[in-house]
C-alpha cells in the first residue's frame, strides 16, 4: 500500500495537471505550510512532502500547486531581504553601466555566478531527478549522509568569514555544492550553508548567501514550471491556491527570520539530529 501511494505521488509529479486526490483547503494549506516552514531550513522540503504523503495517503498535488507554493516562498524572501537586494540591484546595475564597483555589486555578480552551474545542470538532469531519483531511500540516505556533513561542517570548519569576502572561485564552489541538491533529500539550502561553511563563512553568513541564491534558482524553477502548466491548458480551482500561497508567503516569512536567530544562538547541530532521525522515519514508514 505504501509502495502504491508513492507511485501515485511520482506520476502526478510526471504528468502535470493529474490530481488522484481532491484537494481541499485544508490540505492545500498544510501542504503549504509544510513547505514553507521547511524550504529554508538544511532539512528538505521534498523529505516532508514526502512524508506526509506517505501517513496520510494523500498524493502529491501536481505542477500547478507546486508553482504556487514556491512563489509564495520566493515572494516571502524577497520580502525579508528586500532592503539588502535593492541595494545590490542598485549598484549592480551602476556597475553595469560603468559606474564605481561595490562590494554589494561585487555580491551581485557573485550570486549570478553561482547560480550557473545549478542552471545548467537542472535543465540537463530535471526529468532524471525527478523520476529517478524520487523514491523514499533515495531522499532517506540523503538526509542522513549530507545531514552528516553538514554536522561536520559546521563543528570543524566554520569561521567568522561574511559573504562580501568571497571571490569567484568560493562562490562557483557552492554554486556546484547547490547541484548536489538535484539529489532529493540533499536539501538546497543545507547543501550551499555547508559549502559556505567548508569556506570557513560564519553559520550567520553562509545562510544569508544560500537564501540570497535562492532567489535566482527559484524564480527559474518557477517560471519554467509556469510555461509547462501554460502548454498544459489546465484550467485550476483558485481557492485552495490563494490559500496556499498566502500560507506559504507567512509561513516561509517566519522560518527566515526565526532560522537566522536561532542558528546565532545554538548552530545547525539540531538539524543534524533532526536530518538524521527523519531518515531513519522514512525507511521506517516506506519498509515496514
Amino acid at each position: 500500500m505504501r509502495q502504491i501511494t508513492w507511485l501515485c505521488w511520482v506520476n502526478d509529479r510526471r504528468l502535470p495537471g493529474l490530481h488522484s486526490v481532491p484537494m481541499d483547503i485544508i490540505h492545500a494549506a498544510l501542504l503549504a505550510l509544510i513547505q514553507g516552514l521547511t524550504e529554508f531550513l538544511p532539512v528538505s522540503s521534498q523529505a516532508h512532502l514526502v512524508l506526509y504523503s506517505l501517513i496520510t495517503g494523500q498524493t502529491y498535488q501536481g505542477i500547478d500547486f507546486d508553482i504556487i507554493l514556491h512563489f509564495g516562498s520566493l515572494f516571502a524572501v524577497v520580502t525579508y531581504f528586500r532592503q539588502e537586494i535593492l541595494v545590490m540591484a542598485r549598484d549592480w546595475l551602476r556597475a553595469v553601466f560603468g559606474g564605481q564597483g561595490t562590494q554589494d555589486s561585487q555580491l551581485a555578480w557573485l550570486i549570478v555566478l553561482a547560480t550557473v552551474p545549478a542552471g545548467i545542470l537542472g535543465l540537463m538532469f530535471k526529468d532524471i531527478a525527478e523520476v529517478a531519483l524520487r523514491n523514499p531511500t533515495v531522499i532517506a540516505w540523503a538526509l542522513i549522509a549530507f545531514g552528516l556533513v553538514l554536522g561536520i561542517a559546521d563543528w570543524r570548519y566554520r569561521g567568522d568569514r561574511d559573504e562580501y569576502s568571497l571571490g569567484i572561485k568560493e562562490a562557483l564552489i557552492i554554486g556546484l555544492a547547490q547541484t548536489l541538491a538535484l539529489i532529493p533529500g540533499t536539501s538546497r539550502s543545507g547543501i550551499t550553508i555547508t559549502a559556505g561553511l567548508f569556506l570557513g563563512m560564519s553559520r550567520e553568513a553562509a545562510t544569508r548567501f544560500s537564501f540570497l541564491l535562492s532567489i535566482p534558482i527559484i524564480t527559474a524553477a518557477g517560471l519554467l514550471s509556469t510555461l509547462t502548466l501554460i502548454q498544459s491548458g489546465q484550467s485550476i480551482d483558485l481557492t485552495p491556491f490563494v490559500i496556499g500561497f498566502l500560507v506559504a508567503v507567512v509561513s516561509t516569512y517566519a522560518c527566515i527570520h526565526y532560522f537566522l536567530a536561532f542558528i546565532r544562538r545554538i548552530g545547525m547541530q539540531p538539524f543534524v539530529a533532526y536530518r538524521v532521525i527523519l531518515g531513519l522515519l522514512l525507511l521506517l514508514f516506506y519498509y515496514i
